[in-house]
């Protein structure tokens, strides 16, 4: 990716994530990237494909890590540790980008569809290794769904520390997520 595309998702997505999309304007991001419109419009023909790019990008990269990261583990419980590790880091690095998804996976727009699609996709990476960690034993009377749910569900709680400028530990807390959720 070039300089000026890449100018422009980091612009993009911090005002998506600050303002939300209806009031992040195509002139805003030209002028904070200082770039022309024909410039933008040259990398992406409307703010909307920009948004679903910036959208399919992370989800792919979440997907990507949960691949690389789990990729040579066999017990599905230290699965589920690296998911829950690389979910705080990727949180905590990009709080923008997971803000943005977070606030716009609500409503009936075709965007807001289009990220609960991608979130989805996200879960249903997950989902297979909460039920092997499930059949396996090692959570008792509780379904793959409640399972990914607890998952994926603590990316917003580290959000909510991040933006309070809580201080993140994240071996330590991705430890104590996965005792919370094994208990």
């Amino acid at each position: 990716m070039n300089v000026t595309k890449r100018r422009i998702f980091e612009i993009s997505t911090q005002l998506f994530a600050e303002k939300g999309y209806e009031a992040t304007s195509i002139e805003e991001i030209t002028a904070v990237v200082g770039i022309a419109k024909g410039t933008l419009y040259y990398h992406f023909e409307s703010k909307e494909e920009m948004f679903n790019q910036l959208i399919q990008d992370g989800a792919d990269f979440l997907k990507k890590s949960i691949d690389i990261k789990t990729r040579n583990v066999t017990n599905p419980v230290e699965k589920i540790k690296r998911i829950i590790i690389i979910q705080i880091k990727i949180s905590k690095k990009f709080d923008k980008f997971m803000t943005m998804l977070f606030t716009q996976m609500w409503g009936n727009e075709a965007r807001n569809k289009f990220v609960r699609q991608k979130i989805d996709e996200y879960i249903n990476k997950i989902k297979p290794i909460a039920e092997e960690a499930i059949n396996q034993g090692y959570f008792k009377n509780m379904t793959s769904e409640i399972l990914t749910d607890l998952i994926f569900g603590q990316i917003s709680c580290v959000l909510k520390r991040k933006l309070n400028d809580e201080k993140i530990e994240v071996e330590k807390l991705g430890e104590e997520y996965l005792n919370a959720i094994l208990s």
